[in-house]
């Protein structure tokens, strides 16, 4: 039968991938995730515990209802219904039974003509070399594998309309009042989609849409709102039609973590390239789940496994390679590999338990914004919790407003929107930006007022967040490649090109220069709108600012740079990003310390009792214990004793008491190389 992946397993066996997980670990049967694959051997050795077990119930089940049933309803019950396990072979009758099931039977309804488990159906299905689960459906091989298992004939009822009873409609609770918090319901994952510039996110989001998006009317869908909404095997799956990790980006910097998943995109036959590898390091950073689309596996030149090894490189290991990366071979074009994308991510998302309270006040975070001409502010936003209902009112970082209309990812209005479900809002005062949270509060009143307070903050949180180039290094995150943003304005066009194209050649892979806009003319109003939005410096040769732009860069602290000769704009910007390399590291040794004897201190622990050989010993400097030449342990000083008074350093000649973080095992005779690291300033090549 070959290898089966534990999720396979679990689906076949009607189980969740935890609880199969924890089967396989009681069992000790080591596996590293739902994706890890198990031997024929193991496979039946599970199907057999778990079939066993749900054989049990079943027949415990039936004997305790047999018990409440009268004694003669119980005898008839013996005479008409068959027992919970398999009929055996030898005792079949020779002519075969007919059995009555539905016009489109799974292959539970199957199992319940026959009047066997469903575990047991499935389990002698899996003998046949078919994984199904009891709700697949059962076609005509499937029918005649139990026909030939049980000694029966198949009769498929005729399907009878059922008549429609119309329930009443529950009362509308008042959607000004949100119920207080419940309990916590699994949501869908809201997956974002990344990669190069042409490796096909665009088709691949389109191809999915079009083949799993549920229209709600004969038209269709009129319109999408920056996040679709998609079906598969009943599962709702959000995506968010932003392209890029630039907009990714933007809402983790402002603290807000719309996506759950994220598809990095790879053409197969052009690997991984600069945007890929960016987008690798946007998405770490976030801390989201990676699935790996490996794209155009249809071309001639493709080579799915060259990029499964460039991702390996680049710290993605596929897991059928020992890794933890979950990596699928599609066709975005023809629709190839498709259904097999859309369950890793459902995969996926069920192993992160995405939950979310429904009756909580409505939270959620802006995808989109913009200033419609005839609809006004609009924003489109995922609810992450709580319902989003029309008329609430709701507060934004930057703007507020009263929901006037709520439409849909079909473009349909709604009355409310539940966790998970993308809304594009109208009614809104002014136009949020994207990645801002909103939450919902009582009235207009308390939205004025929290807006106001909100924007005083932000205003002295700015003051001290504007580039310069002088400090923009303590502004850099760790482990991102750091960007010095730049607006840059000339005289002439001749300049422009001159000045943009020497300043981003300054940029290498561990720092960069962006120019995010250049043009011909003095510094306007716009372009220092533009600095305080994009965190940039203002690059001017030859040009000045009008009035307006200069008071508004003073009241925000936007910085202007001016140059008359280019030579000194390219000097001045490289040694502000020689300030935003990493400094190398370099190790000085300070001295060599002897340890002469061990004391055991209350309290302490061990100490070691040392003579200062050669050089000197400081409490800040770093260790390493070496025996017979062997270095045991690198570290540092916790306690540094000149006879009984804590010192800053001991130098060569004198005894002291050393008492190291974190080690102990130290013994007599031991050496202590003592010695520092110093940071070096990088210069650009």
């Amino acid at each position: 039968m070959g290898k089966v992946r534990v999720y396979e397993l679990a689906k076949a066996l009607e189980l969740d991938n935890k609880e199969m997980i924890k089967i396989l670990s009681d069992n000790n049967i080591e596996v590293k995730s739902h994706m890890s694959s198990l031997e024929d051997e193991v496979v039946e050795n599970v199907k057999n515990i778990v079939l066993n077990k749900d054989s049990v119930v079943s027949q415990k089940k039936a004997k305790t209802e047999r018990k409440s049933l009268p004694e003669k309803a119980t005898e008839e019950i013996k005479k008409t219904t068959s027992a919970p396990l398999p009929i055996p072979e030898h005792t079949l009758p020779s002519v075969k039974s007919v059995k009555k099931i539905k016009p489109s039977p799974s292959v539970r309804d199957v199992a319940e003509a026959l009047g066997i488990p469903a575990a047991e159906a499935v389990k002698t299905l899996i003998s046949k070399g078919l994984m199904l689960a009891a709700p697949a459906l059962a076609d005509d091989r499937i029918l005649e594998i139990f026909s030939e298992k049980y000694n029966v004939r198949f009769e498929k009822e005729i399907a009878v309309e059922p008549r429609k009873i119309i329930a009443p409609q529950p009362k509308r609770p008042d959607k000004k009042k949100h119920q207080p918090k419940g309990a916590l319901l699994p949501r869908a994952p809201v997956v974002a989609v990344m990669g190069h510039v042409d490796h096909g996110k665009t088709t691949l989001l389109d191809t999915i849409r079009n083949t799993n998006v549920t229209t709600r009317e004969a038209g269709g869908i009129t319109q999408h709102i920056g996040a679709s909404v998609v079906r598969h095997e009943g599962k709702k799956i959000v995506f968010l039609d932003t392209p890029g990790h630039e907009a990714f980006t933007a809402m983790r910097a402002r603290g807000a973590q719309a996506t759950d998943v994220v598809i990095l995109v790879v053409a197969a036959d052009d690997g991984i390239m600069p945007q890929t590898k960016e987008a690798i390091a946007h998405v770490k950073a976030a801390g989201v789940p990676i699935v790996v689309a490996v794209n155009k596996v249809d071309k001639p030149a493709s080579r799915p496994d060259r990029v499964r090894q460039q991702l390996s490189d680049a710290g993605l290991v596929p897991e059928e390679w020992g890794g933890d990366v979950i990596m699928v071979d599609v066709s975005a074009k023809f629709g190839e590999g498709l259904p097999n994308l859309l369950e890793m991510l459902l995969l996926v998302a069920e192993m992160q338990e995405l939950k979310s309270d429904p009756t909580a006040a409505p939270s959620g975070v802006v995808i989109e914004a913009e200033l419609d001409k005839g609809k006004g502010p609009v924003a489109t936003v995922i609810v992450q919790n709580g319902t989003l209902r029309r008329g609430d009112v709701i507060l934004f970082d930057t703007a507020w407003g009263k929901i006037r209309a709520l439409v849909d990812a079909f473009g349909v209005n709604t009355d409310k929107a539940g966790p998970s479900t993308p809304v594009e809002i109208l009614g809104l005062a002014a136009v949020p930006q994207p990645g801002e949270k909103f939450i919902a509060v009582e009235n207009e009143r308390e939205a004025r007022e929290m807006l106001a307070k909100r924007q005083h903050e932000l205003a002295v949180q700015n003051i001290h967040r504007r580039a310069s180039l002088e400090g923009l290094f303590a502004q850099m995150k760790e482990g991102e490649v750091p960007h010095l943003n730049l607006i840059v304005k000339c005289d002439v066009q001749g300049s422009v090109e001159a000045l943009s194209s020497s300043l981003e050649k300054l940029g290498t892979n561990e720092v960069g220069v962006n120019i995010i806009h250049k043009g011909v003319g003095r510094i306007s109003e716009a372009d220092v709108t533009l600095a305080a939005t994009a965190n940039a410096v203002i690059i001017g040769f030859n040009v000045r600012p009008d009035a307006n732009a200069k008071k508004i860069a003073e009241e925000n602290e936007i910085e202007i740079r001016f140059y008359d000769i280019i030579y000194n704009a390219i000097e001045e910007i490289k040694s502000a990003l020689e300030g935003l390399l990493k400094p190398n590291l370099r190790e000085e040794s300070l001295g060599e310390v002897e340890i002469r004897q061990v004391f055991k201190v209350p309290k302490i622990g061990r100490v070691a009792g040392c003579y200062v050989k050669l050089g000197i010993i400081r409490r800040t400097s770093r260790v390493r214990i070496v025996r017979k030449g062997i270095v045991l342990w690198d570290g540092g000083i916790s306690s540094l004793r000149r006879i009984k008074d804590e010192v800053k350093e001991v130098r060569a000649g004198l005894e002291c008491g050393i008492n190291l973080a974190g080690f102990q095992d130290f013994e007599e005779e031991d050496i202590l190389e003592v010695y520092e690291i110093l940071e070096e300033k990088r210069h650009l090549q």
